[in-house]
């Protein structure tokens, strides 16, 4: 009897499951979770994490077992996890889907394969997304994914057949304290587990997606216009294939009902499309990663190294992460992520541009406080995103925001801002994207005073733009980042912009 044992990490769900189905089908499977101690105590990773993880593996174990599956979870490391299992049920196979994650586990993972091949262990390790390893050429991408996500998807099993044979303990699914992490502090976040996830996707395509192309800029339309679905891909409760092909069975009934002479909105269509080209460019940033692991840690163009080193300061690191750095838009998405660990792109975008533009900060540590402050971080978009927004990568427009802008386009009637900066409630529309321009006695009639309870900027925004951009230019117009800018471009840019045909 080849047992075939199923490691799940990122992908904690029984719907389109490649590597649960492929186990399937060659015997009796058993599935394992490891909460790994090195993960856990990663600087990547918060309590929200492992909270969102845990409460989804209640509600997938109980699927396992109603299905007739057993589903073990331990603690500890994963070589030596595997061992113990080896030792006690013989598995002849071990399944787990393709990740791309941070260095940590790439590194776990090379040494998970190594010990397969001590033990005479077949490892198979399907892919799960969009995401193709050992990518030979960018040029190729594109119809990879296309095929992927076009390919039929794989509905849950209906029985999980487990091997006959006494099995060990299933292990309980520890709690934060168990694990020796602090509790949580957010005290708004999203409901985890496979439906929950479903749950949200369905909304979304029934009704909230309506507008999505124009919700999606502001943090006030954006927190229920976007899909709100980035958390369950990233932890896998949803496979983007199943979305993706669910956005087109959709855009298919709105053409239907057109067609019959119902009322479907203009924008809807356009809206599921834009929806659809976010998936792909989902796939798109976890692609750099893959291809290139070290981006973690180092600059994609290799010119832009150290660029802002020098420039470190605690001072300013510590203002930017506890959202008090005068300016409100900043400083509320800050204050929006501790407490729910999710805000729109637009405000992610802004973040990253305001810590390595105005602030001067380098980009590692300006990623480093977001990435346990995203409850759906994703290390593939996140640090591929992060070196973009920080104009390190010498191939994307460099972005500078302008947060008192983003306030006047964003939110001007100040909803967002005064939710998460009460301190601000007395202020004007006028002055709510620069308060401390208020004179001292409209400060008295709102009741806030800059300097005690709001802060004055940290820094002035023209000045700070002004060097800013004369950094990244500087560079940017030498030989070297100009030659590194042509590597980075066949390695990691994009080519769906049609080439140009000589006549």
């Amino acid at each position: 009897m080849d047992i075939q044992l199923v490691w799940l990490k990122r992908d904690l769900r029984l719907d389109d499951h490649p590597a649960l189905y492929g186990a399937l089908e060659r015997g009796p499977v058993v599935g394992l979770f490891v909460f790994e101690d090195g993960l856990l105590g990663h600087a990547d990773t918060d309590s929200s994490h492992v909270q969102f993880v845990a409460e989804g593996l209640l509600e997938l174990r109980r699927a396992w077992a109603e299905r007739g599956g057993i589903l073990l979870v331990r603690r500890g490391e994963m070589v030596e996890t595997l061992e113990a299992l080896w030792r006690g049920l013989g598995f002849s196979d071990l399944w787990s889907h393709q990740e791309t994650g941070n260095l940590w586990t790439y590194d776990r993972d090379l040494r998970v394969s190594a010990w397969c091949r001590e033990r005479g262990i077949a490892r198979h390790e399907p892919w799960q997304n969009g995401v193709v390893r050992r990518l030979k050429s960018r040029d190729g991408w594109a119809g990879y994914w296309n095929r992927r996500m076009t390919a039929p998807a794989l509905p849950a099993p209906e029985t999980i057949r487990a091997p006959d044979i006494a099995l060990p303990e299933p292990g309980a699914i520890p709690t934060l304290a168990q694990l020796g992490l602090p509790p949580s502090a957010r005290t708004e976040v999203q409901a985890a587990g496979e439906l929950a996830a479903q749950e949200t996707l369905a909304s979304f395509l029934a009704q909230r997606s309506v507008q999505y192309r124009s919700d999606m800029s502001s943090p006030v339309t954006g927190w229920a216009g976007c899909s709100r679905l980035s958390t369950y891909l990233a932890w896998g409760n949803l496979s983007v294939r199943r979305v993706f092909q669910a956005s087109q069975d959709r855009a298919r009934e709105l053409k239907e009902a057109r067609a019959r002479g119902e009322e479907v909105p203009a924008s809807w269509l356009p809206s599921l499309s834009s929806f659809r080209s976010r998936l792909r460019w989902h796939c798109h940033f976890m692609q750099k990663l893959e291809d290139q692991p070290d981006l973690e840690t180092e600059e994609m163009n290799r010119a832009y190294k150290g660029l802002r080193d020098a420039l470190r300061d605690p001072a300013k690191l510590e203002a930017f992460a506890e959202g008090r750095t005068g300016y409100p838009m900043v400083d509320a998405c800050m204050r929006c992520l501790h407490q729910t660990g999710w805000i729109n792109f637009r405000m992610r975008a802004m973040l990253v541009s305001f810590g390595t533009h105005h602030l001067s900060q380098p980009w590692q540590d300006i990623g480093g406080i977001l990435a346990p402050l995203f409850l759906d971080f994703e290390p593939g978009i996140h640090y591929s995103q992060t070196q973009m927004q920080a104009g390190v990568t010498g191939i994307n427009t460099v972005r500078i925001y302008s947060p008192a802008k983003q306030v006047a386009d964003q939110d001007p009637d100040g909803v967002f801002l005064k939710r998460w900066l009460p301190e601000l409630e007395g202020v004007s529309k006028e002055y709510l994207p620069v308060p401390h321009e208020m004179p001292h006695l409209v400060q008295i009639a709102a009741n806030c005073h800059i300097g005690r309870d709001y802060p004055p900027p940290i820094v002035e925004h023209k000045s700070a733009y002004a060097a800013a951009r004369k950094r990244i230019l500087e560079v940017r117009k030498t030989e070297a980042a100009k030659l590194e800018a042509k590597r980075v471009y066949r390695k990691h840019g994009s080519r769906r912009r049609p080439t140009r045909r000589r006549s």
